[in-house]
């Protein structure tokens, strides 16, 4: 797990350094900062990370800055810690995006088991952002005559439908499927049908 990051922001030293000791135990990369704004102001590695984040802090509440998190659009999975917790507490932590809401003191296997499933939701995130990267690319490709071919194709349309629409032959249809399917390296009509859907599912993001 030492392509993983895990950020702690709290100000209780004595916990950031039991938490971050815990932690490294399990090979994980660790850094612990007493406020929000240095961990801002800290670059952060491009590995799966995710934030172990207090709610109590000098200046500043851990829920403020989770909505804060939320309109930078930062996407680091968030796992708010607190002594003081309760019901109402938890519900405004979860609806700010929080993945799970612990309260002081825990076990040390209920914040590792945490972490780990926020860092493999970060992994997963990342991996599909790869993939419409890449698919997007791929989908620039085409010309624009092919694109108008491949989502009337996955839309379910027939050649002769396509043909009739675009005022081409059926074997120019053909053609440009052909070419669609070699640009976006669909191994199979279906994949090209779900290559379409994933894209204009995160387009719409």
């Amino acid at each position: 797990m030492s392509d993983s990051c895990v950020f702690i922001v709290d100000d209780d030293q004595a916990l950031c350094d039991a938490l971050s000791s815990l932690l490294r135990s399990v090979d994980l990369r660790v850094k612990s900062f007493p406020s929000p704004q240095e961990f801002l102001r800290h670059p952060r590695p491009d590995v799966p990370s995710c934030l172990v984040l207090d709610v109590r802090l000098k200046g500043v509440s851990g829920l403020d800055f989770l909505t804060r998190l939320s309109e930078l659009k930062d996407c680091i999975p968030v796992i708010v810690v607190t002594a003081h917790g309760d019901i109402a507490m938890s519900v405004r932590a979860m609806r700010a995006g929080a993945i799970n809401f612990l309260t002081k003191p825990f076990r040390d296997q209920d914040i590792l088991d945490s972490v780990m499933e926020a860092l493999e939701q970060d992994r997963q995130r990342r991996m599909r952002d790869q993939n419409v990267i890449e698919l997007g690319a791929r989908h620039s490709s085409l010309t624009p005559r092919e694109q108008q071919v491949m989502a009337m194709a996955t839309a379910g349309r027939m050649n002769k439908h396509i043909a009739g629409e675009l005022a081409l032959s059926e074997f120019t249809v053909k053609i440009h499927r052909r070419s669609v399917m070699k640009k976006m390296q669909a191994k199979s009509f279906a994949e090209l049908v779900r290559m379409a859907q994933f894209l204009s599912m995160h387009q719409c993001e």
